[in-house]
């Protein structure tokens, strides 16, 4: 028997919705199986019982709802191609089933047209995400359908988080333990001036990843911006008011705004041979405010879940939105560790290098962007203006791919970042401090100089890999060949 589709797979066919993106694709054959994909997406081959009862877009999307991911951005295009008639009948023909519930659900959700009903529905409410597969939001109970809306947004904004394997391996995490294991392994003295330290590696690797070099004032008011993470209610830090004042903390006082943007943003670079190429074109400026606005709904409806999980899907939710012209990259760098301080699972003060950990791999940074970024741009269809200025000429098709974005991605791979910034970063700047005051007391015992003097030394010392540059003697004339030899021999003791 030939496999044939079944499913978001049948629907996207049937409707010739290529573009869109299927993490989980059914077909129906003799044999079931199911294979991953390099891309971490799911194939399944299901045996004939599991075929819908009829070939029809509605029966399609029943199976789709009990076998395949959750995929709003997908659902929103079906519905609107789905004859709504044939739909309603569908529905209405047995309102006590869950999934003709949740069809009818999902319908009024995402298209705001209302399903006329014969009779009331009765019995016990169903959730609509099953919660061993998503993770899932504070439920807001929806009377007509007798549904536990446990999504983790609205219909603003809706980010969508699959429990696949990877996000279970992530969730594994213990982050407050990772942090106390360092504290009982080092002094409360090193512990504390590694902190010190990180908030200002923290700040320049932010500054590094968007290619800027910031003043010294700007250095310090992101550190002093870092310092009060956590402390504010997440919805002021949230709001369009605080988020301007962090954006003109932070970015070259030329280009502060005094509010979220109203013109047509994108992220590209300029070549001579081919023009402009665009990278990621942001939202349009007309749906700023309402996305904005569903992802301060989202926060509240998230409270609750894992802090990383939380961190990822504020953060990336609003680098994706991209309210401003300049500064998104920082801020959403900095919304991680807020919500990190805010939840409790790094305590306010401590600061964990998230941004020192994703510039030592850019890459792994990059392609967690370009994870929402490419489908996106296989979608979108735009005009270029005067002036270098675009216009999205396909709104409607796009503008739910930014409403109900699936961050599942995103939340292992930050996942993944914080947990090595801990375990390589912060433990290796703590080792780092304890051989350099071991260094630096030897060399003391030996040579009786200058604080200042012997700090220097070292800093070259170190920063040529435990062999004194030669050019840098002159600097130190009053010490002799042999005891740059020693020196540096104590350096290897210490150090290699």
């Amino acid at each position: 028997m030939a496999i044939t589709p079944a499913g978001a797979l049948w629907l996207q066919n049937y409707f010739d919705l290529k573009d869109y993106q299927l993490t989980h694709k059914s077909y129906i054959g003799s044999r079931e199986h199911q294979e991953l994909a390099a891309n971490g997406d799911v194939i399944q081959v299901f045996g004939p019982r599991y075929a819908p009862e009829t070939d029809s877009p509605e029966a399609h999307f029943e199976f789709a709802l009990k076998y395949d991911d959750l995929n709003l951005d997908f659902y929103h295009a079906v519905f609107e191609k789905i004859d709504f008639e044939h739909l309603s009948q569908f529905v209405c023909s047995s309102l006590s089933g869950k999934y003709k519930r949740k069809t009818g659900f999902l319908y009024e959700w995402l298209t705001k047209r209302e399903i006329k009903l014969p009779a009331a529905v009765s019995g016990n409410y169903i959730d609509l995400l099953d919660d061993k597969k998503y993770v899932t939001g504070h439920i807001i109970k929806n009377a007509k359908w007798r549904i536990n809306d446990n999504l983790l947004g609205n219909q603003n904004f809706c980010p969508i988080v699959r429990k696949t394997a990877g996000l279970q391996e992530a969730l594994l995490l213990d982050l407050p333990a990772e942090i106390e294991k360092l504290k009982r392994e080092h002094s409360p003295q090193i512990f504390n001036r590694a902190i010190l330290y990180l908030y200002r590696k923290e700040t320049k690797s932010s500054y590094e990843i968007e290619r800027e070099n910031p003043s010294a004032d700007r250095m310090d008011r992101f550190i002093s911006l870092l310092n009060r993470a956590g402390t504010l209610p997440a919805d002021q830090v949230l709001s369009e008011e605080y988020l301007t004042f962090l954006q003109n903390a932070i970015v070259d006082e030329r280009f502060s705004v005094n509010r979220f943007r109203d013109f047509q943003n994108y992220i590209g670079q300029a070549t001579l041979q081919y023009g402009e190429i665009y990278h990621y074109i942001c939202p349009p400026p007309s749906a700023v405010e309402f996305l904005m606005a569903g992802l301060r709904i989202t926060e509240k409806k998230s409270a609750g879940n894992n802090a990383i999980i939380r961190a990822a899907i504020v953060a990336f939710g609003f680098v994706f939105i991209h309210p401003f012209e300049d500064g998104n990259g920082r801020l959403h760098r900095f919304l991680i560790h807020d919500i990190l301080a805010r939840d409790g699972v790094v305590e306010k003060g401590l600061i964990i290098p998230v941004s020192a950990r994703m510039m030592h791999q850019i890459q792994q940074y990059d392609s967690a962007l370009e994870m929402y970024s490419k489908p996106l741009m296989r979608r979108i269809r735009y005009q270029t203006l005067e002036k270098g200025e675009i216009k999205i000429t396909n709104q409607a098709d796009v503008e739910s791919y930014f409403r109900y974005p699936d961050l599942t991605y995103q939340c292992i791979y930050l996942s993944k970042i914080i947990s090595e910034a801990v375990s390589l970063d912060m433990s290796d700047e703590l080792l780092f401090l304890e051989r350099y005051d071991e260094l630096k007391k030897t060399i003391q015992n030996r040579i009786d100089m200058p604080d200042k003097d012997l700090n220097q030394l070292i800093m070259f010392l170190h920063q040529n890999k435990g062999v004194f540059p030669n050019r840098r003697k002159s600097d130190f004339p009053k010490l002799y060949e042999e005891e740059f030899s020693a020196i540096q021999q104590i350096y290897q003791q210490i150090f290699v």
